[in-house]
């Protein structure tokens, strides 16, 4: 299905996925911001995700991300999905695995696209679909000595 722009004649580059990955080092908001530069892009939309120190009302002191092998083939499935239905320029998805403390960066993702709507729209859809379909579950530690797997 072919989608319609709201601005025609504007196309997705021809490989806009520059950087995709799990990461058992700490992520890099300059390299995902990096990834995503293009020329012909005027929005550029980033989102984060960190540890927060609470969840469900209870204090969280740090949680550890697990990925099936599949993970990574899945997340380019997402990526190539949206670059589809977007006219996206350059698009970048990096989450990490293993253990992270309160504050660390556990997911980033970026997109440039021709124009702010389109940037926001997109990447708001990778984030959301990166949660829904690839396969990491995160595994909460609390305060109080007890633990949650969510994803799982």
């Amino acid at each position: 299905m072919a989608r319609t722009y709201d601005h025609p004649g504007e196309q997705r580059h021809p490989d806009p996925i520059r950087l995709l990955g799990l990461r058992e080092t700490p992520l890099s908001l300059d390299e995902v911001f990096a990834a995503v530069g293009d020329d012909a892009a005027g929005g550029t939309a980033l989102f984060v995700g960190t540890v927060r120190d609470h969840d469900g009302g209870a204090e969280v002191t740090g949680l550890g991300y697990s990925a099936h092998p599949t993970a990574e083939a899945e997340l380019l499935r997402v990526a190539e999905k949206v670059a589809a239905d977007f006219p996206v320029r350059a698009m970048a998805a990096v989450h990490r695995v293993g253990d992270l403390s309160v504050g660390d960066l556990a997911v980033v993702v970026a997109v440039s696209c021709p124009h702010r709507a389109e940037a926001f729209a997109a990447c708001r859809r990778l984030i959301d679909e990166l949660k829904l379909q690839v396969p990491i579950w995160k595994h909460q530690l609390f305060a109080d000595g007890t633990e949650e797997w969510v994803g799982a």
